[in-house]
């Protein structure tokens, strides 16, 4: 493999790559209910983003198939064995405050702007391109490779549920949604719903929380959240400087009568969520100062006296560590609260691949009753763990030590990749090591050097893989 100059067949392609990310990019393949069929059960968008991956496969010479529209594949080669490498084309929802459409892609300072740059759509075409090479080069393949296409990653994994359903699964493989060098390890996701349980009165107060709304996703931090106050006036300067010392921004209006307060935090990805402001905490620490009907006043005390500060489960008697993957971590991802329905909690879990996760969901279900909500588990994603000794890692080690010239050191994630759908699978790539993380981020994007260096570490990967 050695004689072969990598990156200088990615070069070759580059005006093909930049063209065809840019037009799988400006597909708006955001899940979308509204648009639900039965050749599209994922909406739309997301629909068009596998019609238009699985095309241009099959115009490369690839065997195309669509699985009932809830995922598809790629594949070339032949014999008994299977690698199999996992991409998603759904995205989350762009969110706001963008400085240009975030679905007309845009190459600004070598770099390329879209939702979908990073996470996954930009990697997707890197592998896709790795696999074109070594099948343009006519090297021996004595495996078959596969490209998995996913079209749920970013909510409920039903597309790879019902793909490995239909479908068989890969003796081993990679899937091009985190970091280089190798993520051998994942914590499990424990994604989770809490529903207020309404008394029949609710005893009023100096304030009534009409509505509090923050938070699309779980597993994105909220950067924006909205109350609905009726009642007294609130000092609005206190408001500001309390936002504010807790790192967001605060406005405030009046609708016809009353109170509209607002707030702009900074939205991450849930596996972290340190590294954000969320928004519907800070606005439920300001609002938790005031007498509120007893109704909303559980909901924003739960909030408060759980999550502030903390993600780490500590508050919630959740908190536990390993030597292997970490911390747990918690985001509190959806607040929302209306008058004479009461509220809803959506929270992710990241939690580390020793954890005990029934002595977690017992301790969250008492929790839960001490404010009166009800515990409810929406998907429990088990940790993933491939030995270090596995013939996939060293390879891989092999190939990046070869193409970077840097160790290939094992990582581990909170964050979940379709890695952990496959028997023997791991994440690699396409984030280089220190590279800002902006996926799920408005203004998302990818370096394009590192887009092409990544294709030819998948290049050279997948070529070693099917010897």
């Amino acid at each position: 493999m050695t004689q072969i100059n990598w990156m200088e067949e990615v070069l070759k392609r580059k005006e093909d790559f930049l063209k065809q990310t840019i037009e799988l990019l400006n597909i708006e393949s955001v899940y979308d209910e509204s648009t639900i069929t039965k050749e599209a059960p994922m909406g739309k968008g997301i629909n068009e983003a596998l019609t238009y991956m699985l095309t241009l496969g099959e115009k490369d010479g690839f065997t195309p198939k669509n699985v009932d529209g809830l995922a598809g594949h790629l594949e070339m080669g032949s014999g008994e064995e299977l690698v199999g490498i996992l991409c998603h084309l759904d995205v989350v929802p762009a969110g706001d405050g963008w400085s240009h459409d975030p679905f007309d892609a845009i190459i600004k300072d070598g770099n390329i702007y879209a939702r979908g740059a990073i996470d996954d759509k930009g990697p997707t075409m890197a592998a896709y391109f790795a696999m074109k090479i070594v099948k343009e080069l006519g090297l021996p393949i004595n495996k078959r490779v596969r490209m998995i296409l996913g079209t749920d990653e970013e909510s409920q994994w039903r597309c790879v549920e019902h793909y490995f359903e239909k479908e068989e699964m890969p003796t081993m493989g990679f899937a091009p949604d985190a970091d280089f060098p190798i993520i051998y390890a994942e914590k499990g996701i424990l994604d989770i719903k809490f529903n207020q349980k309404l008394t029949s009165e609710d005893v009023g107060n100096d304030f009534k929380l009409n509505s509090f709304s923050s938070g699309r996703r779980v597993n994105m931090v909220p950067d924006y959240a909205k109350a609905v106050i009726s009642g007294t006036k609130f000092d609005l300067e206190a408001f500001t400087n309390h936002i504010s010392e807790l790192g967001c921004k605060a406005s405030a209006s009046e609708e016809n009568g009353q109170q509209v307060l607002e707030v702009e935090g900074v939205s991450v990805h849930g596996m972290e969520p340190d590294k954000g402001k969320n928004a519907g905490i800070a606005l439920a620490s300001f609002l938790n100062q005031f007498r509120f009907n007893e109704h909303a006043a559980s909901f924003l005390k739960f909030i408060v006296e759980n999550f502030k500060g903390d993600s780490r489960g500590k508050n919630l008697g959740v908190a536990f560590n390993d030597d292997i993957t970490g911390d747990l971590t918690i985001n509190l991802g959806i607040m929302q609260y209306e008058d004479q329905q009461g509220g809803t909690f959506g929270l992710t879990l990241r939690y580390p691949v020793t954890t005990d996760i029934q002595s977690v969901i017992t301790t969250l279900t008492d929790r839960g009753n001490d404010y009166g909500f009800e515990f409810n588990e929406i998907k429990n994603s088990t940790p993933h763990h491939v030995p270090k000794d596995h013939p996939l890692i060293q390879t891989l080690q092999k190939v990046y030590e070869e193409q970077t010239g840097e160790e290939a050191t094992l990582l581990t994630i909170g964050g979940g990749t379709y890695a952990r759908s496959l028997s023997a699978g791991v994440a690699f790539g396409p984030l280089f090591l220190g590279k800002p993380e902006v996926a799920h981020q408005k203004d998302e994007y990818a370096e394009i050097d590192d887009l092409l260096k990544a294709t030819a570490i998948y290049a050279q990967a997948i070529a070693e893989l099917v010897k």
